[in-house]
């Protein structure tokens, strides 16, 4: 049966022995990567290697290579068609979907392609009365650590169940099903090593970082002898040979070093413009505080204002009305001052005590205007306050906040905002 997947390659190291060591060119490189894919032979022997499979043929598909960049940064993809054969002697066709990238990139960019991989008609074939798709896997060699995952190579491979949880097996491997689901393998690249028989750690060791020769990482140097018994392998170490002697591989590899310095730059320009960013929005939040501490205050101060002048209103009403009691009494005094006639001298005498109270009700009428004209000097103070604070949330408005970020930055409400901005 026919199928497709991605493949995602972790590389493990090799121990070094006192043998002759080999320079090769680094294959994380997408020149070197793409040099060596070129040799079918090699491509079939470490798709063999991943795939756990033999891969009997291999046919790099249309558009196989692909360089796309966006910002500086690289995902290297090839498409193969690939000729599977099965321990029963079987054989099918695999879509093998291969993506590699030297630095951490958004998994919406290996969606997009995948998309597009399912999209494709040429991907379909008949069978029966219908089109399937061709089974698929994707593989993704990574630059880079993917979280806590410690294993080099990771498969993630596709389970049915019923609804109870168990593993469904009668009718499948099944066309529809396949066409709608496929099989991974993510290759870590930082975190491969050498496990002694393990084929595929053998094949990948040429990927191993540790092997760079001092402060060059375009080139590795391994034991040449560490893989003298197996055919396949002598023939990738003698393809990234002739790659490190390659005037032209040399040159795309110098080319790729300044996207990646370019990309670095970027990064900490970035990173430097973000910490600033940062101070200038703390700065800008504790001034946003302070004025909210003020307006705290002279909303504080406007309350006892406020309390004070109650205060004063109501002494104020007490006056007015023992002024009319007075004001009732001399009326009453007048009325009898002619019966009171020969008591004229006890009258010019409680008359006198009038008139002394009289003066002590002058005086604290005195005190009365006194206060108010401080009171009216305290509101005239408020109001300037207050025009001072409009003149502010207009200014702010007229700098191009809006009314909502002005609300927030003062501590007032929004209908307040509008008040003073009229």
């Amino acid at each position: 049966m026919a199928g497709s997947f991605f493949v995602c390659i972790f590389a493990p190291s090799i121990e070094e022995g006192d043998s002759f060591m080999t320079t090769i060119a680094n294959p994380i490189y997408d020149i070197v990567f793409k040099y060596l894919l070129e040799d079918d032979r090699i491509t079939r022997t470490i798709l063999s290697a991943l795939l756990q499979k033999e891969v009997v043929d291999v046919v790099q598909r249309r558009n196989e290579y692909t360089n796309i960049a966006r910002d500086g940064l690289s995902i290297f993809r090839i498409d193969f068609g690939a000729t599977v054969r099965e321990q029963d002697g079987s054989q099918h066709l695999v879509l093998i979907e291969l993506q590699k990238t030297w630095l951490p990139t958004e998994t919406l960019r290996f969606r997009q392609y995948l998309g597009a991989q399912y999209a494709n008609k040429e991907n379909m074939q008949s069978e029966g009365r219908g089109a399937y798709a061709i089974p698929m896997v994707t593989v993704y060699l990574l630059g880079h650590k993917v979280g806590d995952i410690e294993e080099p190579v990771l498969y993630v491979r596709r389970q049915s169940y019923d609804y109870d949880g168990r593993v469904v097996t009668q009718g499948l491997p099944n066309p529809f099903v396949d066409s709608l689901t496929h099989d991974s393998i993510i290759v870590q690249i930082p975190r491969l090593r050498v496990r002694p028989g393990n084929r595929l750690d053998r094949v990948l060791s040429v990927f191993d970082q540790t092997h760079q020769e001092g402060n060059n990482q375009q080139m590795l140097s391994l034991d040449e002898s560490a893989y003298e018994d197996d055919a396949e392998l002598l023939r990738i170490v003698h393809r990234l040979t002739a790659a490190a002697a390659d005037s032209k591989v040399r040159h795309e590899m110098n080319v790729e070093d300044e996207y990646f310095s370019i990309i670095e730059d970027r990064d900490t320009e970035l990173l430097q413009r973000n910490q600033e960013l940062a101070e200038k929005k703390a700065e800008l939040k504790e001034k946003s505080a302070e004025l909210k501490e003020k307006s705290a205050e002279l909303q504080e101060k406007s309350a006892e204002l406020k309390e004070k002048s109650a205060e004063l209103q109501e002494k104020s009403a007490e006056l007015k009305e023992k002024s009319a009691e007075l004001q009732e009494k001399s009326a009453e005094l007048q009325e009898k001052s002619a019966e009171l006639q020969e008591k004229s001298a006890k009258l010019q005498e409680k008359s006198a005590e009038l008139q002394e109270k009289s003066a002590e009700l002058q005086e604290k009428s005195a005190e009365l205007q006194e206060k108010n004209a401080q009171l009216e000097e305290q509101s005239a103070q408020l109001e300037e306050q207050s025009a001072q604070l409009k003149m502010s949330v207009q200014a702010l408005l007229n700098s191009g906040l809006s009314v909502d970020a002005v609300s927030k930055m003062l501590g007032m409400s929004i209908e307040k905002v509008h008040q003073l901005a009229e």
